[in-house]
Parts: structure tokens; C-alpha cells; sequence
């Protein structure tokens, strides 16, 4: 039997032996009055309670559980525990709702969900910033009313979304591209996935031109030696004229063999790891080297002053490092015409290391300063090859200071020269203890 029920027949059986007990002892009168008397009691009550527990239900309060005696305590007690646990399941669900948000947020890529009319019910803030929406704002606005590009209006209407669209000029910028992807799901709704493609654009481009230089560098001096070994065969050659031929073959050979090298150090420092702050480079000994080749490359030339700090260090590879400062200084002589002026300085800025190279060179144009770290990019074709360049050495430096946490700055004006700076982090930038000098070369 339930527990209601049983209550209430208790209650009855009581009821009746108490009245009829007073109907006993005081007169049936009495009796039926006291029954009568706790009846109505009992429903004045039991409307009290409902009207009660009708206000409780129509506007709840968590937390808040009346006190009553009897059934209706037991109502209340149950009531409550089963608003705990809806409270809770409510909680529940809103906790894996705000983790479901904030992954999303959290990914790098753009999220926009569509009703089934393509009105925005949703976007994550990288969606907003690939299509310049406002979430608040946006909302329930058709997306095609916002993102007016062609390819997307037609990709979206055309139903069909097994292809990715690629999307350039997006983002607020010309050179941002987006590859786009709906998905539907749902009742005819669809989700819409974002992906900012720029970079991988950038890097299959440079692939692509570093695949075309490399095949243009190497097919020039292949085509001279194919063309003189040609000539040699069939042509009957002066001992003279054969020197002058061998001498020129030589050369190619040598520019062949130059970009291998280069290729090969640029494949190496992409490979390794990061180089450790632990070894202290003997910049001394760097600064001997490069002064000592310096001279040699320029044959009296130029006018070359070395500004070291001896009391400075930095930590990294050594012969990377020397490398990348000898890129610099190579560069600059060959591209100073004799008689010019080429200083090579190391001194200390505040806690950092920094290394320049200020020559009065030809100078770089404005519009040429942004690719010069670029495989094979070369500011004057021609000049670079008379002077031995492989179009390399400056990509080299860059993926040398960077495996060393520096920075390059570079300052130019066309027929005015040029300054290299390279800039040591304070992490990498050691204090050693000796005096400072400066030599003259």
C-alpha cells in the first residue's frame, strides 16, 4: 500500500476512535463536533499547503524548503531533493557547454553554425575574425548579407560541399587566404569550418621558386660546361684557347659545386636542433678569423675597422655563428667598390649582444629589402654572379640567428650603403673578463 495511503487511514482510524471515545464519555454530540472540527481543520490545512506548494511551483527558489508536519513535510523534503538534482543536471550540462565553447574557441580554426535559412546561430572568435562578423551583432543576419565574396555566395548555394573552397583577400587583407569547408548536419542545418591557409600558400610558393631557382642556377653553368666539353670535342683547340676553356668549365664547376655546399649547410640547420645556451662561444678567436679573411677578400681594397668588446660573449654554435658573420662581411666587401669604407662592430646594448656591418657600398632599393633573406633572391643578378654569390649566404644567416634566438635589422639606401644588425637576446649575451679593443684592417 502507499505510504500516502496508509497515512491517511491512520489518520481516519484515529480520528474515529477519538471521537467516538469523547461520544463515550461526553455525548455523541461532543463527539461528531470534534470530528467535524478537526476535518475542517484538516482541509483548511491541506488548502493552506496546496496554495502553498502552488505559489512553491509557479515561482521556485532554490535552496528555500518550507516546514510543514506530517505528509506535506515529506512533499517539500522530496520536492526539494528533486530540484538538487535537476539543479545539478543543469549544472552538469552547462559545465560540458562552456568546455564545449571554449575548445572550440580554443581552435585554430574558424566555426560557424547556420540555421536552415543560413543565418548565423553561432561563431567561434577566429571565424569572426577570417569574415570580419560580430558574434553579438551577427547573429541570426543571413551570412551571405555579411560575406559578400563571390566564390562563397556560390559555393554556399551550390549544395554541393565535398570540395574545399579556397578564398583570397580575406581577413582584412589581400594576402590572407582561407580554405572553407561546410558541413551539414541536423535538420538542413550546416556547420561551417574555416582554416587560415596563408602560411602553407607562402611555404608551397617558396617551394615552388626554390624548386624553379635551384633548376635555373644549376641548368646555367651545366648548359656553359655542356656547351665547352661540346666544343672541345669537335672543334680542333689551341693549347691556348683549351686553358681559357678548362679555366671557364673550372669556374662553373666551382659555382656548382658552391651551391651544393650552401644547400646542404641550408638543409643541415633545418634539421638540427635548437642549439643550447650551455657553450660559450670564443668570440676572440671568431673576431681573429673573420678580420684575417676580411683582409684576404678584400686584397687592400678597402678601409676596414673592427670595433670589438672583448668582454662580450654569447652562448650557441661557434662555427654557425662565425658562419653568419662572415655572410656579412663578405657581403659587404664584395658589394663595396674599392676604396669604400666597411666597419665591423660588437658591442653591448644594454643586457643584449649586438653585431653590425655598415659598409658604403651600392646600397639595397627600399622595395628589394624584404626578400633579401629569401633563397637566391638577388637585388642585381649579374653583379651577384661576378662576385661569386650564390644567392644563399643571407638565408643562411637568417636560419643561424634564428636557431639563436637573434634578430637582424638591416638599414639601406640605394648608392649609399648598408648596415647589417644582428641583435643577441640577453638570455644568449655573456660577460667575459678581459679589456676592450679595437683593430684596423
Amino acid at each position: 500500500m502507499n505510504i500516502i495511503w496508509a497515512r491517511f487511514l491512520v489518520s481516519l482510524v484515529l480520528l474515529l476512535l477519538i471521537s467516538a471515545a469523547i461520544g463515550v464519555f461526553a455525548g455523541p454530540v461532543y463527539g461528531f463536533a470534534f470530528a467535524s472540527a478537526m476535518l475542517i481543520a484538516q482541509g483548511f490545512f491541506s488548502t493552506f499547503h496546496t496554495q502553498r506548494l502552488w505559489r512553491l511551483l509557479d515561482a521556485p527558489v532554490y535552496g528555500e524548503v518550507p516546514s510543514a508536519p506530517g505528509i506535506w513535510g515529506e512533499i517539500y523534503y522530496r520536492l526539494h531533493k528533486l530540484a538538487k538534482q535537476w539543479h545539478a543536471q543543469v549544472r552538469q550540462v552547462e559545465q560540458q557547454h562552456s568546455r564545449f565553447i571554449q575548445a572550440i574557441q580554443a581552435s585554430p580554426n574558424g566555426v560557424a553554425m547556420l540555421d536552415e535559412r543560413d543565418q548565423i546561430e553561432w561563431c567561434n572568435e577566429i571565424a569572426e575574425k577570417h569574415f570580419g562578423l560580430d558574434a553579438k551583432r551577427d547573429l541570426r543576419q543571413h551570412i551571405t548579407n555579411l560575406v559578400r565574396h563571390p566564390d562563397f555566395i556560390r559555393y554556399l548555394n551550390s549544395q554541393h560541399y565535398d570540395e574545399t573552397l579556397v578564398m583570397h583577400g580575406m581577413g582584412g587583407t589581400r594576402q590572407n587566404v582561407l580554405a572553407v569547408q561546410v558541413f551539414p548536419y541536423g535538420e538542413n542545418r550546416k556547420l561551417l569550418l574555416t582554416q587560415d591557409i596563408t602560411e602553407l600558400e607562402r611555404t608551397d610558393a617558396m617551394r615552388r621558386d626554390f624548386v624553379a631557382n635551384v633548376s635555373h642556377e644549376l641548368k646555367t653553368p651545366l648548359t656553359v660546361l655542356s656547351g665547352f666539353l661540346e666544343t672541345m670535342r669537335e672543334l680542333p683547340l689551341g693549347e691556348e684557347e683549351r686553358a681559357r676553356y678548362l679555366e671557364l668549365m673550372e669556374q662553373q664547376a666551382s659555382r656548382m659545386r658552391h651551391i651544393v655546399t650552401d644547400l646542404l649547410v641550408l638543409a643541415k640547420l633545418e634539421g638540427d636542433v635548437k642549439p643550447s645556451d650551455d657553450y660559450v662561444i670564443d668570440m676572440p678567436s671568431v673576431f681573429d678569423h673573420l678580420r684575417d679573411d676580411a683582409q684576404m677578400l678584400s686584397n687592400g681594397h678597402h678601409r676596414i675597422t673592427f670595433s670589438i668588446d672583448d668582454t662580450l660573449a654569447v652562448t650557441g654554435v661557434q662555427t654557425e655563428v662565425f658562419s653568419a658573420f662572415a655572410n656579412l662581411v663578405t657581403n659587404a666587401i664584395r658589394y663595396t667598390p674599392d676604396g669604400g669604407r666597411i666597419a665591423v662592430d660588437w658591442r653591448r646594448d644594454g643586457a643584449r649582444a649586438v653585431f653590425s656591418v655598415t659598409d658604403s657600398g651600392f646600397g639595397i632599393p627600399a622595395v628589394d629589402l624584404p626578400r633579401l633573406t629569401e633563397r637566391f633572391y638577388r637585388v642585381d643578378r649579374s653583379r651577384s654572379r661576378d662576385t661569386g654569390g650564390t644567392g644563399l649566404g643571407l638565408a643562411i644567416v637568417k636560419h643561424v640567428l634564428q636557431r639563436h634566438d637573434a634578430q637582424m635589422k638591416i638599414q639601406s639606401e640605394e648608392g649609399r650603403g648598408s648596415t647589417f644588425t644582428v641583435h643577441f637576446p640577453a638570455q644568449r649575451t655573456v660577460a667575459i673578463a678581459s679589456g676592450a679593443a679595437t683593430f684596423g684592417a
